[in-house]
């Protein structure tokens, strides 16, 4: 049997405010491709299909649209809920689906009860353990003390295996957790609520075959417990992934190879650094300008209308800072202002925040500062009382 190991869809997320659906239908419909020119029997979506627990009419139609795409190209598909998904909403039409080969694992009830699939060897049993938060999980699993991740899980493989042994067979599990010693990324969500997040790689052992979910890299635990990683990149911290699935082989005797494939780039990311001025006119940054761009303006004055002007040259542009390359961040905020008037450390700030101040500015600042101590009656006794307009023109 082959099985295409994927995970960790999140259709319906956005970049930075830019909407991804169509970057993701591309990535489904390259999906769909491997299946037809790998042969592939089997794709398992190990959680977090969609991004958020109510998706977005517009996202329903991509993800429906991609497992139509996938199943027309001939693979049945085996999915389970992460912690982005709503369990209850993704399994709402699992028992209806399932006639259609599309199978959906969302219940804790469910864990045990396998979707099983034959190939020429008899059959393969696929588990899936949708996200388990342990607050809410523990009583169902009749360990009311649980506190951790690790606890739940533990708890909801031995119903696996006790499933499994009766069974006899190869047996495959989706789980979506944190396993110990995956590396994560930005653009994860922290599962770890009601206890410790992580759980150890032997917590599996026994499957021939787990599919990982919600670490958004390519990585190998262990040789039978991967992580296929997010089909996009999901944060600029991602932008040196290359994303990828795993093509699993299983034969007569259980596991017998495991085929990293990687995915094609729908659009690149990149981070520039520079004052404005250089970002546009350099043609060395020509390659970025079809990439989502993330700009790390380096400007002495932060420069006006910054977004729409790099958006003239890179129209996919998402995101932009300014840091003066001057500032400095040393030593704590006591010793910056030791020994220096109220002015001098009012106009620092006006130069951190944007550039140096004007003469005119420092005048207003100078008023300013005067008006606040006659209000509190300090300095210039002779002021009219209760007069506090500005001494200095405009």
């Amino acid at each position: 049997m082959r099985i295409l190991h994927t995970s960790d869809w999140h259709i319906g997320r956005t970049f930075h405010g830019v909407d991804l659906l169509a970057d993701q239908s591309a990535a489904l419909a390259a999906i769909a491709r491997i299946v037809t020119e790998r042969a592939v029997d089997v794709v398992v979506v190990a959680g977090d299909v969609y991004d958020r627990s109510i998706p977005g009419a517009d996202a329903v139609t991509v993800c429906n649209d991609g497992f139509e795409a996938i199943r027309s190209a001939g693979a049945a598909i085996v999915a389970t809920s992460g912690n982005h998904d709503s369990p209850v909403r993704l399994g709402a039409a699992a028992s209806f689906a399932a006639h259609g080969g599309l199978h959906l694992i969302t219940r804790l009830s469910g864990i045990d009860r396998p979707v099983v699939l034959d190939d020429d060897h008899g059959p393969v049993a696929f588990y899936g353990i949708p996200y388990l938060e342990p607050e809410i999980t523990r009583a169902e699993l009749g360990i009311p003390d649980a506190r951790s991740h690790q606890d739940v899980l533990d708890a909801a493989m031995a119903r696996v295996r006790a499933d499994a042994a009766s069974r006899g067979g190869r047996h495959v599990v989706l789980a979506h957790a944190f396993v110990v010693d995956g590396e994560p990324s930005e653009s994860e969500r922290s599962i770890s609520v009601g206890g410790v997040e992580t759980v150890a790689a032997g917590t599996f052992d026994g499957a021939d075959y787990v599919a990982l979910g919600h670490l958004h890299s390519p990585q190998t635990v262990t040789e039978h417990v991967r992580y296929s990683g997010s089909l996009l990149p999901y944060s600029f911290g991602e932008r040196h992934h290359r994303k990828a699935v795993w093509l699993v082989d299983l034969d007569g005797d259980g596991l017998h190879r495991v085929e990293r494939v990687d995915l094609p780039t729908v659009r690149e990311l990149s981070q520039l650094t520079g004052t404005l001025d250089d970002l546009l006119a350099d043609p060395g940054y020509g390659p970025a300008e079809d990439h989502y761009v993330a700009a790390v303006l380096t400007d002495r004055a932060r420069p006006v209308d910054a977004m729409r002007r790099l958006q003239a040259r890179f129209p996919h542009a998402v995101h932009v800072q300014w840091e003066r390359p001057d500032t400095a961040s040393e030593g704590s905020y006591r010793e910056k202002v030791r020994g220096r008037t109220d002015l001098e450390v009012a106009s620092t700030f006006v130069s951190d925040v944007r550039s140096e101040p004007s003469e005119r500015e420092v005048r207003w600042m100078e008023q300013a500062l005067r008006d606040a101590d006659r209000r509190r009656g300090v300095g210039d006794e002779q002021a009219t009382p209760g007069d506090d307009r500005a001494e200095v023109s405009a």
